[in-house]
């Protein structure tokens, strides 16, 4: 990192401070320095803007957000530490879906909502908020396992095609072509809307205060710099400073 890029990122948590940002607004701007982008989901984007997107679908309900907190604190439940409830997270997903998805990956994570409802009610008989808490664990492990088993397949396909494509281009000797026989990836997997859920879980949590303070160890910046400290096994993992 440059002298220039450290004055930028001290110039950017300066402003954070001053303003008072809300959580949301300093994820955007954070984003901006960290490269211009975060992804979240599958191809939705984060862009540090104060524009606020306007959504073609209804806003989330109270209802809505009871039932993304579920889902949340069955992926992060509480533990030694709160859960994803406690450090509402569901609210925290609604408002990343309407004001930063693309109105096409709005629709797949809506929908993915009433889908897992769907899912829940075939295996288990009941509605998601009426099931179990093993009920609901159960039902993510199975919808995470085939949105897994499904991406190994794809990467295993792509490797394969491009060791082919590597091999046929070295055998006829051609190294000025260009490499476009790569696999094009299905770009919309089964269950790709419960890896948004869990992407926006994680971010949710982990940029929350709860997150930040209880389940990560925090010292507030700036301050000191240690360069190397000791480290003991099963020690939680430090938050970062953006």
């Amino acid at each position: 990192m440059t002298e220039n890029d450290t004055m930028t990122e001290i110039d950017v948590l300066n402003q954070l401070s001053a303003d008072l940002m809300s959580r949301r607004e300093a994820i955007l701007r954070m984003s901006a320095l960290l490269g211009g982008v975060a992804l979240i989901g599958s191809g939705a984007l984060i862009a540090g803007c104060r524009a606020e997107k306007a959504s073609p679908f209804a806003a989330f309900t109270p209802d809505d957000i009871a039932y993304l907190d579920e889902i949340a604190d069955t992926i992060l439940p509480t533990t030694s530490t709160p859960g994803a409830k406690a450090a509402k997270t569901g609210a925290f997903m609604a408002l990343m879906v309407t004001d930063t998805y693309h109105d096409e990956d709005e629709q797949i994570f809506r929908e993915g909502m009433r889908k897992l409802d769907e899912a829940n009610q075939k295996k288990n008989g009941a509605s998601f908020m009426k099931s179990t808490p093993a009920q609901r664990l159960a039902l993510l492990q199975d919808l995470d396992r085939e949105q897994h088993d499904y991406s190994e397949k794809q990467r295993a396909e792509s490797r394969k095609k491009s060791d082919a494509f590597i091999s046929d281009q070295k055998q006829q000797n051609a190294p000025e072509a260009k490499v476009s026989a790569s696999t094009a990836i299905t770009t919309n997997p089964p269950n790709r809307y419960f890896r948004m859920m869990k992407e926006l879980t994680l971010l949710g949590y982990f940029t929350s205060e709860i997150g930040m303070t209880q389940a990560l160890q925090y010292v507030e910046s700036p301050g000191r710099y240690d360069p190397c400290v000791p480290y003991k096994a099963g020690e939680k993992d430090w938050a970062s400073h953006a």
